[in-house]
């Protein structure tokens, strides 16, 4: 019996988890929808306007949000042993998101489909 109600309380467990990353991952699009991500890495975030730009589909989810915490303090004026991007553009973006909105876009755009990734 002590097994079963622990085996239902994996189950559930498991379902708030899967509920709450859905939640995340729908928040995640949301500020990409919000801030118009799309008008420079497109609206897949696969097919930027511009080579220079970056594919941030499939990207890996730590990378993209380290990527965007650096540029959000480049734009706070934090001294460069901080570990710092300068982009005017992305430093502005940046410096409007807070922690879980960097969190969420983070986990959306890495579950993406893309070409990113080693090919076996």
């Amino acid at each position: 019996m002590k097994s079963i109600i622990v085996t239902l309380a994996g189950v559930l467990l498991g379902m708030a988890a899967t509920a709450s990353r859905a939640d995340d991952l729908a928040a995640g699009k949301a500020v990409f929808d919000k801030f118009n991500c799309a008008s420079c890495h497109g609206a897949d975030a696969k097919t930027p306007t511009d080579p220079q730009y970056p594919i941030l589909a499939g990207q890996h989810e730590d990378y993209l949000a380290h990527a965007l915490k650096a540029y959000r303090r480049g734009q706070s004026g934090a001294p460069s042993t901080a570990n710092i991007r300068k982009n005017p553009i992305m430093g502005a973006f940046a410096a409007q998101l807070s922690d879980a909105d960097i969190v969420n876009v983070a986990a959306w755009l890495s579950s993406l489909p893309s070409d990113l990734g080693t090919r076996k």
